[in-house]
């Protein structure tokens, strides 16, 4: 990555690149990352299209594949250059890009284009429409509505670039255009030519102006006017591709135009002959400013096309389109992170440190091969995990002991923080294992699975290292469940369906896009992890995700597929129990927001009926899960990591 001299700070600091093939990618990327400004980041964009009548979510298996693919972008990274993939799904691949493009601030948009468009006519595209089509339908849409710089790049190939040649005619394009060539030979090591074609036989006076006027402009815009040549030529184009013959790279400003009319050159006749027609990779920019002597006119039809993009982001923004959009951008597969040296490699990068958890309850039939094929697999072979905590809830078996001879570290956690008391219940294990642990990830698996797989652990913990945005990422699975010795495929996760998912639904339908909200494996990061509350039972699960969906909104979490899992299954009054607490949980959080004031009401008691031949009764259980605070309030937690005493986080 190079920088300019003297034009550094006006080099772009975030660049997207849409990539509708990721096999092209590398000489984009080489392109992109000598252009960027020192500490800037690019972005890989692919846009998965789902037609109109089609829900948004039917887009999630190839945004899957598109991740697949997207990762190979990786391999091409000059080292030092930060890049990060993005999918996105949507309607139309341009309006996808524009809204990236917001998101990122981005300064320059980064197209490749194979050349002039033959694409398929629609049923609804004339033949005069598709003709009107200069790159693509979907770089024209975006070179219109201009969200930031861009560029696009007949692709010809970029080896070993020793001659960049850089035509200007003068004005704003030209001017970014001067911006970008001097990056590029400073990054790729070549010589930069400045050529500008003027008449033969030119007047020696005029001559000298244009020529001084040229030196000038090199100066100012790129450092080196030696760069600067004067060619005659009676037709420019023909003497523009004459002098490419001599070079690797070609670098145009767009020609300022009053009106884009649809069918207009987007840069230029004169431009985009140039890069359609010359031997060698051609680089054309156009800048956001606009250009003088717009018409009223024009600004008017600009006007109307950002209003219908506005109204086109209106709806994808409405809840129904974002759940399923959401479904569709956030549900990974495990198989995506099964390389684990590229994660241990992405969590070096990012100086994260993780530490995994296995919550225990009387597992000594599972504990032991879920300890050995993690540590083996996970901090062995390959170091992803940094620790390995195993927190057990008084197990009157020998799941202690085995763990610790298998190698993980163990601890009860009634022995953990004892100042602030012990409750029963998985959630205030997993609330107290934040105090006993350090990673910057925080990864949970139950533990009474039989069966076990390291995918349990690294297929939560890859989308978190592959995926800024998200902090935090929870399993799925096909469940079978054995009832009278018979397995029943699918059977599992009975309270899910009838009791978690309508109520998620019903009252949190942002959530609703996720298939098992109540599964046991997730992964988050601390520091929002140890910020939100955690319930000590049942409704730890359903509490984390109504709580980080306010905190981080929906964009910030994601779901796993991890396959098949094979557990204990509970009895139906265990289920009952269960079901019951998670609507208790529930409905405090709807009071707590002011939707309703039914929990006084509702109580904290079941009653489950008890019959005999001889007796028929009503047993009457207490039910309600503790809440503990966010850890971050402890001052035990706060002093253990030097946060000191805080009061905005009391």
């Amino acid at each position: 990555m190079s920088e300019s001299v003297g034009q550094g700070d006006k080099l772009p600091a975030s660049i997207v690149i849409p990539l509708a093939n990721p096999r092209t990618a590398a000489d984009l990327v080489r392109i992109g990352a000598r252009l960027l400004r020192e500490g800037g980041s690019l972005t890989a964009l692919s846009i998965v299209e789902v037609p109109e009548g089609e829900q948004l979510s039917e887009g999630a298996t190839r945004a899957r594949q598109a991740r697949r693919l997207l990762q190979r972008v990786l391999e091409f990274v000059p080292e030092g250059v930060d890049l990060r993939t993005v999918v996105r799904i949507g309607r139309r691949a341009n309006e996808g890009i524009v809204e990236l493009a917001a998101e990122e601030e981005a300064d320059l948009i980064l197209f490749g284009w194979g050349g002039p468009y033959r694409g398929r006519r629609e049923a609804s595209e004339s033949r005069e429409e598709q003709a009107e089509h200069v790159f693509s339908p979907t770089i024209d849409e975006v070179i219109r509505e201009r969200p930031c710089d861009i560029a696009v790049v007949k692709q010809r190939g970029v080896g070993q670039v020793r001659r960049i040649l850089a035509p200007v005619r003068g004005g704003p394009h030209a001017e970014l255009a001067m911006r970008y060539a001097a990056a590029l030979s400073s990054g790729f090591s070549a010589e930069l030519e400045v050529l500008h074609v003027i008449p033969p036989g030119l007047d020696p006076a005029i001559r000298v102006q244009a020529e001084r006027a040229l030196v000038a402009f090199v100066e100012h815009h790129a450092g080196d006017p030696s760069s600067a040549r004067l060619v005659e030529g009676e037709d420019v184009t023909a003497a523009i591709l004459a002098e490419a013959e001599a070079a690797q790279l070609v670098i145009m400003g767009a020609t300022a135009t009053a009106v884009d009319s649809p069918g207009a050159p987007l840069f230029g006749q004169l431009v985009e002959r140039v890069a359609q027609d010359a031997k060698p990779t051609v680089i054309v920019v156009k800048t956001r400013e606009q250009p003088t002597g717009a018409t009223f006119e024009s600004r008017a039809a600009e006007d109307e096309t950002l209003e219908a993009a506005d109204h086109a982001a209106h709806v994808l923004r409405s809840l129904p389109a974002r759940v399923d959009r959401w479904f569709a951008e956030s549900s990974f597969d495990h198989k995506e992170f099964a390389d684990l040296h590229r994660l241990v490699e992405l969590k070096e990068r990012q100086g994260l440190s993780i530490s995994a958890v296995l919550p225990t309850l009387n597992e000594s039939a599972t504990i032991g091969p879920i300890v050995r094929l993690a540590r083996r697999e996970l901090m062995e072979q390959v170091p992803l995990l940094d620790e390995l905590l195993v927190i057990d809830s008084d197990s009157d078996d020998d799941t202690r002991d085995i763990a610790a001879a298998e190698g993980a570290r163990v601890r009860l956690h009634r022995d953990i923080l004892p100042r602030h008391g012990s409750y029963r219940g998985k959630g205030e294990a997993l609330w107290k294992s934040l105090h006993e642990t350090r990673g910057d990830i925080v990864a949970w698996s139950d533990t009474d699975i039989s069966e076990w797989h390291p995918r349990f652990l690294y297929g939560t913990i890859g989308p978190l290292l592959t995926e800024p945005r998200l902090g935090y990422v929870k399993a799925h699975y096909q469940r079978p469940i054995v009832e009278g010795g018979v397995l029943t495929e699918g059977g599992g996760g009975r309270v899910t369906e009838l009791v978690a998912r309508p109520l998620i639904n019903l009252f949190f339908p942002e959530l609703s896009g996720y298939i098992q909200p109540l599964s046991g494996e997730y992964a988050g990061r601390r520091e929002h992890l140890e910020r939100i509350p955690f319930f000590t039972g049942y409704a730890v699960e359903i509490g984390h995700l109504i709580d980080l969906s306010q905190r981080l909104g929906i964009d910030g979490l994601g779901q796993v597929d991890l396959d098949v899992r094979h557990h204990r299954n509970q009895d139906l009054e265990g289920l009952s129990r269960m079901a019951f607490v998670i609507m208790q949980a529930v409905m405090k959080r709807l009071e707590e927001r002011g939707h309703t004031r039914l929990l006084g009401e509702l109580g904290r008691s079941i009653k489950l009926p008890r019959s005999s031949t001889s007796r028929l009764s009503l047993e009457v259980i207490e039910l309600a899960d503790t809440e503990r605070p966010p850890i971050i309030r402890v001052p035990e937690y706060r002093q253990a990591r030097g946060l000191g005493d805080d009061a905005s986080e009391r």
